[in-house]
C-alpha cells in the first residue's frame, strides 16, 4: 500500500488509489508472507495440515509480544514519496497477430477474413450452440463490421497520436481542420453537416490513412467495381461513406498503376534527347555521309498518242552535314533503277562514304505499293547486289532501328518539304517522266537555297549560308588539301581562291549553324534506362491499344551516354527491335523495382 502509485500496473494502481483515498487517517504497515494467515487459503492447504497450523489458529506470533516489527517502507515520510501524476492510457492494438492483412492485395478477400474472425468471436460468445451462425455466406452486417475493424486497426496504427488527441480533448495536428471525433473505436470527420439530412456515414465520414498497403487495395477495388472509373468519379464515390486522406494524390497513384487503364491509354516511354551524331556536326565534303528514302508514288504519263497513267517514285537523298538535298526520279521500285539512282547521285555529287535509311521491314505495313521494297531487302539475291555495289566504292549503309522514323527526322523532313513543293506546282496534273524529273530539279534548287540558320539583319553582314554554297564549285572526287585560310589573297591562284572560299563558308557552317543545334527542342530530361526483363506494349498503329502485342524486353542498346533508345522484345514467340518510344512500359512493381532485372 505504500508504493508508489506510477510503479504500479494499471489495474493494481486504480484500486490502490480507490484504498487510500478512503483509509487516509489509517496507519498501514508491511508484513511478510510466512507470517500473512491469508496466503494459506489463497494457496491452498489439505485438512489434516490446516488443523495443525498454528498460524491459521493463533495468528502471527510477533501480536503475543509487546513489539511491533515494522518494515522500513513503514517509515517513510509522505512528503518523500515521488509526486503521484495523472496519466490518461489509452489502449493500442498490436498488428502482429493480424498481419495477414499486409500478405493480400484483394480488399474484398481481407474483408471476408475478418469476418469470419468477427464471425467466430460471435460464436464463441453463445452459450447455446443453436444461436452460432454456421452459414458459408456472409451478410451485409457482417462485412461492414468487418470493413469497420479494418480501418479501425489502420487508424491506431497511422493516426494513433491524434486519436490520443481528439480522446483528450487536444487540438490535432494533421486533421484539425476536420474537427474530428472519436465514435465506436472510429476516428471520424466531424465537419459542418450535423443538421444535414444525410445519412449518418455520410455526414461523419472515417478517415482513412493514405500511406497504407490496405488503403491502396480498398481505393483499387473501388475503381474495378465502378468499372475504372476517372480519379473525380472515384474520388467522390469514396468520400460517400470515407474520408481520404491526400485524396487527388493517393488515387492518381492507384489508378496510374491499374493495368487495364494503362492498356486503354498507354504512355510513351521517352529518353533525354540523344546527342547529335558525328556526321552532323563534322565538316565533311557534301554528301559523304548521305540519308536516303522513297517519296511516292506519283503518277505519270506515259506515251505521246494514247498515253497512259503509270506509277513513278523519288529517291530523296540528304547530306547529313550541310542539310542539302538531291531528288532522283524513279521509275519503279526495283534493285536495278534504285542503284541507277544512287550511281546519278555519285557522279553528280561525289563518291559517298556512308548511307543511312530507313529499316526496310518499315514498308511491310506501308502503302502496298511499298511492299516491293521490303520484298527487294529480303531478297538475298538483291541483297547481294546492293552490298556487292557499295562494297566496290567503299560505301557503308546503316539501317535505323524497325518503325523509328524519329531516328531518320533529317531526311523525313526533306520527304515532306518535297512532297509539299511538289503538290504546289503540279497539283492534280499528270507529268512526263521528264517533266517529273524536272520539276524534282527545281523543288531541288529552291530547297538547296534555304539559309541555314536565321538571316541576320544587319546590313553590314549580309551573307547568308546555304547548303548551294557548299555544291559549287566542288569536285566530283574532292582530295584532302591544306587549308589556304593563313595564306595572302594576293598569292592564290584562282583555283585556291575558290578553295578558300569553299573555306570561309565551313567556318561560317561551324560558326553560326552548328550553335542553332545546340538546344533540345523535347525529351529534356534523363529517364531511368529499360532492363531487360521488364514486361511491354509493342505499339501497332493498325492495332487498339488493347489489342497490342504484350511481350519481355531480352536486350538493350546503350547508346554512348549509356542511355538506351533501343530494346529488342520477345513477343509471341519473335524477337521485335524497337525504338523506346514506342513501347509502353506496364506500371509493374517487377518494373518499378527492378529488382530481379539486370542492366
Amino acid at each position: 500500500m505504500r508504493k508508489p502509485l506510477d510503479q504500479l500496473q494499471q489495474f493494481v494502481r486504480n484500486r490502490i488509489a480507490e484504498i487510500r483515498k478512503f483509509t487516509a487517517e489509517c496507519q498501514w504497515n508491511y508484513i511478510r508472507s510466512q507470517s500473512n494467515p491469508a496466503d494459506i487459503v489463497s494457496r491452498g492447504q489439505l485438512p489434516e495440515a490446516l488443523s495443525q497450523n498454528y498460524l491459521w489458529w493463533n495468528g502471527p506470533k510477533f501480536l503475543e509480544g509487546p513489539d511491533y516489527p515494522v518494515d522500513e517502507i513503514a517509515h517513510v515520510p509522505d512528503q518523500l514519496l515521488p509526486e503521484i501524476t495523472v496519466v490518461v492510457a489509452t489502449s493500442t492494438l498490436s498488428i502482429e497477430p493480424l498481419s495477414f492483412l499486409h500478405k493480400h492485395n484483394n480488399f474484398r478477400k481481407l474483408q471476408r477474413i475478418m469476418s469470419h474472425i468477427i464471425r467466430f468471436v460471435d460464436n464463441c460468445r453463445q452459450k447455446n450452440p443453436l444461436d452460432r451462425r454456421k452459414s458459408n455466406h456472409h451478410t451485409v452486417i457482417e462485412l461492414r463490421r468487418a470493413t469497420d475493424a479494418i480501418f479501425k486497426i489502420l487508424q491506431h496504427i497511422h493516426l494513433s497520436d491524434e486519436i490520443q488527441r481528439v480522446l483528450s480533448n487536444q487540438p490535432c495536428k494533421r486533421i484539425g481542420n476536420f474537427r474530428p471525433v472519436y465514435n465506436d473505436g472510429l476516428l471520424r470527420v466531424g465537419g459542418r453537416l450535423d443538421h444535414s439530412t444525410l445519412p449518418f456515414a455520410s455526414k461523419h465520414q472515417i478517415i482513412l490513412p493514405d500511406k497504407d498497403p490496405i488503403t491502396k487495395a480498398f481505393i483499387r477495388t473501388i475503381h474495378e467495381e465502378l468499372l475504372h472509373v476517372g480519379q473525380t468519379g472515384l474520388i467522390n464515390a469514396i468520400q460517400q461513406r470515407y474520408w481520404l486522406l491526400n485524396a487527388r494524390s493517393t488515387v492518381r497513384k492507384v489508378t496510374r498503376s491499374c493495368i487495364r487503364c494503362f492498356r486503354t491509354n498507354p504512355t510513351d516511354t521517352t529518353q533525354l534527347m540523344g546527342s547529335l551524331p558525328r556526321s552532323r556536326v563534322v565538316p565533311s565534303p557534301p554528301f559523304a555521309v548521305t540519308g536516303v528514302d522513297y517519296a511516292g508514288p506519283f503518277w505519270i504519263k506515259e506515251g505521246a498518242r494514247r498515253p497512259r497513267l503509270i506509277k513513278a517514285y523519288v529517291a530523296v537523298y540528304v547530306c547529313m552535314s550541310t542539310k542539302a538535298v538531291h531528288m532522283e526520279a524513279v521509275s519503279n521500285l526495283t534493285n536495278d533503277a534504285f542503284i541507277a539512282s544512287l550511281k546519278r547521285l555519285i557522279g553528280r555529287r561525289g563518291l559517298v562514304q556512308q548511307i543511312h535509311s530507313d529499316n526496310a521491314s518499315n514498308f511491310r505495313g506501308a502503302h502496298h505499293e511499298l511492299n516491293q521494297i521490303y520484298r527487294q531487302f529480303r531478297n538475298q539475291q538483291d541483297l547481294n547486289r546492293i552490298q556487292q555495289f557499295c562494297q566496290q566504292r567503299e560505301i557503308e549503309w546503316h539501317f535505323i532501328p524497325p518503325d523509328a522514323p524519329e531516328f531518320g527526322g533529317l531526311w523525313e523532313a526533306a520527304v515532306k518539304s518535297a512532297k509539299t513543293h511538289l503538290k504546289r506546282i503540279a497539283g492534280t496534273a499528270k507529268l512526263t517522266f521528264e517533266e517529273l524529273a524536272t520539276v524534282l530539279i527545281e523543288i531541288e534548287a529552291v530547297l538547296n537555297s534555304r539559309p541555314l540558320f536565321t538571316v541576320s539583319r544587319d546590313p553590314a553582314d549580309p551573307q547568308v549560308i546555304t547548303p548551294a554554297h557548299f555544291l559549287i564549285g566542288r569536285p566530283l572526287i574532292a582530295l584532302a588539301e591544306p587549308s589556304l585560310e593563313n595564306v595572302k589573297a594576293t598569292r592564290l591562284d584562282r583555283w585556291q581562291h575558290l578553295q578558300l572560299m569553299r573555306e570561309h563558308f565551313w567556318r561560317a557552317w561551324t560558326r553560326d549553324y552548328l550553335n542553332t543545334l545546340q538546344p533540345r527542342k523535347k525529351n529534356l530530361r534523363t529517364m531511368p534506362n529499360l532492363r531487360p526483363g521488364m514486361i511491354v506494349l509493342l505499339h501497332d498503329k493498325n492495332l487498339p491499344p488493347l489489342n497490342w502485342k504484350l511481350g519481355r524486353i531480352t536486350c538493350v542498346y546503350p547508346g554512348d551516354d549509356g542511355l538506351v533508345r533501343t530494346v529488342d522484345v520477345f513477343a509471341n514467340g519473335s524477337t521485335y527491335r524497337r525504338p523506346i518510344t514506342k513501347v509502353s512500359v506496364l506500371p509493374t512493381e517487377d518494373n518499378s523495382n527492378g529488382s530481379s532485372l539486370c542492366h
